[in-house]
């Protein structure tokens, strides 16, 4: 069975071959195909793999239980599987499921100090918290943030290459507009890496099948996965308000202004009663939050409301998934994504700015002056507003970041649509499916200005 082509896999080949190289822990969403990628790797790479499920393997659990030291671990592991074979510097252990044993993570220092074994641990997050690991592990660990499918692997999966995808970014620098096949080509392939996520089990679907059919069950199957989850791993106090935020994301997306009000999923809520759930949500990778900036200026970081945000899926497909009926069909039958107030859009923007290497999303709303911006990034020098158009219509607010005094930080802007490649002087214009090359585009370009 061909595996689907990953971005991980370049990252463990440097990992391995990195003489310095510390146990490794994989952290995301469930489902995304952490466990076949380390997996993979394993076998490819080692002359033998221990690998440890503490959800399935319970009885592994205990192997921690007489202390930390590499000796200790192995000789347990041993008496659990005495047919394991553990060979100095060509083993790697593969610690799955590392939620169910946060034990685990305290041994990472003697294996760093050990050196003798490779260490991966891969985990979901769900119902530990991470802050919990780290401060077991600190120094003596690296990390991997994995998600589901971009849109690069998923062009990958679909056959392109990698010449081909450069061509795009070149297309992007030397502000190229693509010829009108490229662009209806490359839209078409969005518009469907739009509909059916990133999630690998449903991209391998429609791969292998070359059509939609099933596609839809399985992700609505994943969504139930994912509440069941959120039931297992919460506490028993937070399982109705992690359940209310997780179930209430379409609904509020849906709203002109999207934001997300805990008032309209419970009454009397108070926002300072949620902000674990929207936490726990997040460091699970389920969602991405968007905070509302306090003021259009660097830096970034500390500058934003943590009362005021928008959420948004982890993954698109999931998203379309969640809809009801009605607008399933329009969106399969008709591709009809601008519907929904542009809450698809902006949640595949917002995917894909995450999954691009950008650790947080901000966005701007004021009444007085009246100005809304989708998205904030940065260059070295300067705020970036990027305008997410559903549609063709004006972008007063763009215009008047770039060109009102009151806002020094931001000198040009971007705007993404059904458009092709442009630049007027004070924004460029893209097509969606380049967001992902965006982070790329702003850190190589010296200029604002072609």
């Amino acid at each position: 069975m061909k595996l689907l082509k990953r971005k991980i896999d370049k990252y463990l080949l440097d990992w391995i071959n990195n003489p310095k190289r510390k146990p490794l822990i994989v952290k995301g969403a469930r489902q995304i195909g952490k466990t076949e990628s380390i997996r993979a790797f394993g076998e490819a790479n080692y002359e033998s793999v221990i690998e440890i499920n503490f959800v399935l393997q319970k009885k592994f659990r205990a192997i921690f239980n007489d202390g930390y030291e590499v000796e200790t671990i192995i000789k347990n592991i041993s008496l659990l599987e005495p047919s394991w074979r553990f060979i100095p510097n060509r083993t790697l252990i593969f610690f799955d499921e590392l939620q169910k044993c946060p034990d685990c993570a305290t041994s990472l220092k003697s294996f760093c100090q050990d050196k003798r074994y490779d260490v991966i641990c891969s985990g979901s997050m769900m119902g530990i918290y991470y802050e919990e690991i780290e401060s077991n592990a600190v120094g003596f660990k690296d990390d991997f943030d994995m998600f589901s499918m971009d849109f690069e692997e998923f062009l990958w999966a679909k056959g392109y290459q990698p010449e081909q995808i450069e061509d795009m970014y070149h297309h992007m620098v030397e502000l190229k507009p693509f010829s009108q096949l490229e662009l209806d080509t490359i839209m078409n392939v969005f518009r469907d890496y739009m509909s059916l996520g990133g999630m690998p089990e449903v991209v391998k679907m429609y791969i292998d099948n070359c059509h939609f059919g099933g596609t839809l069950e399985l992700q609505r199957q994943l969504l139930k996965d994912y509440e069941e989850d959120i039931t297992k791993y919460a506490r028993q106090t937070d399982k109705a308000k992690l359940l209310a935020v997780y179930n209430h994301i379409s609904t509020f997306l849906a709203k002109d202004n999207k934001k997300y009000q805990v008032t309209k999923i419970a009454k009397g809520a108070r926002n300072r009663e949620y902000v674990g759930a929207v936490d726990w949500l997040k460091e699970a990778g389920v969602i991405n939050v968007c905070y509302c900036l306090n003021n259009v200026e660097l830096p970034l970081r500390g500058n934003y409301n943590a009362d005021y945000y928008k959420l948004y899926y982890h993954d698109t497909g999931l998203l379309i998934a969640s809809l009801d009926e009605e607008a399933q069909e329009d969106l399969r039958a008709n591709k009809n994504f601008g519907t929904y107030k542009g809450a698809i859009y902006e949640n595949i923007v917002g995917e894909m700015l995450r999954k691009s290497g950008y650790e947080q999303l901000y966005f701007y709303k004021h009444e007085n002056p009246a100005l809304e911006m989708d998205f904030f990034v940065r260059d070295a020098n300067s705020l970036v507003p990027v305008e997410v158009k559903a549609k063709d219509n004006a972008t007063a607010s763009l215009n008047n970041l770039i060109k009102w005094e009151s806002y020094p930080d931001v000198k040009y802007g971007i705007k993404l649509g059904y458009k092709n490649i442009g630049w007027n002087g004070h924004f460029y214009t893209f097509p969606y499916f380049l967001t992902f090359l965006l982070k790329r585009f702003l850190k190589e370009r010296l200029n604002p200005e072609p």
